[in-house]
């Protein structure tokens, strides 16, 4: 497995539609402009999670992408690998030779270190994701009140200073 470009957005654009699943579809438009990554690239990311049937599409007026299954039973390994393109078997965890022309005994090292990354990417759901960044999002929200804004964490001091 291969940590890129391609798989960083993939994850991204999910978590973003994860946000927004329960106000319907959602536009790549939308998430173009959200997270600054170009729609002709969301189109090509979006017709792989398609095709790996993570996403539905609707379309028409009101139409959008949505989430083909509940975000817990999607890993972010699942959303990496239906993006990115396999790995040729000269890459990754190929057998290397050394200047002795003998076989160097690391590619059960990288093969071991690729099924590490690929459990733990597995461990992770887009629920996960999300509500880390639902978490985020609360704590840099500034609260309202009467008297304007004020960032999370500062204690609001109401006429502290008068004497009763």
């Amino acid at each position: 497995m291969r940590l890129t470009t391609k798989g960083r957005f993939a994850v991204t654009a999910m978590i973003d539609l994860g946000l927004r699943e329960h106000r319907g579809p959602v536009t790549l438009a939308g998430i173009s402009q959200r997270r600054r990554i170009s729609l002709s690239y969301l189109e090509q990311l979006f017709a792989k999670l398609r095709r790996h049937r993570l996403v539905e599409s609707t379309r028409g007026p009101g139409g959008g992408y949505r989430l083909a299954k509940p975000m817990e039973s999607v890993s972010v390994a699942d959303i990496i690998l239906a993006v990115d393109d396999p790995l040729e078997p000269t890459q990754g965890a190929g057998a290397e030779i050394r200047d002795t022309d003998q076989l160097c005994r690391t590619p059960e090292l990288w093969a071991n270190l690729n099924r590490q990354m690929i459990d733990f990417l597995d461990s992770v759901s887009l629920r996960n994701l999300v509500e880390q960044q639902m978490r985020l999002a609360s704590q840099t929200q500034p609260t309202v009140n009467a008297q304007g804004p004020q960032p999370r964490g500062e204690a609001n001091l109401k006429e502290s200073a008068t004497v009763g």
